[in-house]
């Protein structure tokens, strides 16, 4: 039974880091119309990520001491679905109201990538250091763990990286990319809970 909530959290740390890179990738192709894509609009999109992870990974660590389980951590793939919904259906006005508010492009890229992006990054930066609780059964094998899980979580986020920008954008609008996305977050959330009631 152990082993295979091992596999399942492995499964869905290399998910998670998947997703959150084709997000950020794909954040540069919404910004683009409205503020450019100059170095200051990458900054400012790989700012709000790196803040919005850094802000999850610290929550996710809290709530992991809290009786963690496989149902609250599907919990987090639901949430980052849902919130991300937003982005894809209102997307296109945020970026408008940006745009006519804030005549700096370099704020105003800042500005938009938090709207959009903040919650649902900051929610997907929960998963790891939750994943790394899920997986140890003691402290003297936390730093072998630890290091596994973010090699597997580092390689999805490669992969999603490499396919969104090699192949995804050129077959698919980006919308169609991030519906794909929160499908994948409420089929990884829905595993996450089904397997927690039967494997617990």
């Amino acid at each position: 039974m152990k082993n295979s909530i091992n596999t399942l959290v492995f499964c869905l740390a290399f998910i998670s880091g998947f997703i959150i890179m084709s997000i950020e990738l794909l954040g540069g192709r919404i910004l683009a119309p409205y503020f450019g894509s100059s170095i200051y609009v990458w900054g400012s999109i790989i700012s709000v990520f790196m803040i919005s992870l850094s802000v999850g990974y610290l929550l996710g660590g809290k709530l992991s001491t809290r009786d963690p389980g496989l149902l609250p951590y599907g919990s987090f793939f639901l949430l980052a679905a849902i919130t991300l919904v937003p982005a894809i259906i209102y997307g296109d006005t945020a970026m408008d109201a940006v745009f006519l508010r804030i005549e700096d492009p370099r704020y105003g890229s800042l500005v938009a990538s938090g709207l959009l992006f903040f919650l649902p990054v900051a929610i997907l930066g929960m998963i790891a250091p939750y994943s790394v609780r899920l997986l140890v059964e003691n402290t003297h094998h936390s730093g072998q763990v630890a290091g596994v899980l973010y090699f597997v979580s580092t390689i999805g986020s490669a992969l999603g990286t490499l396919l969104t920008s090699f192949y995804f954008v050129l077959f698919f609008e980006v919308n169609q990319i991030l519906m794909t996305m929160v499908l994948v977050l409420v089929i990884s959330g829905f595993s996450s809970v089904i397997c927690g009631k039967f494997l617990s």
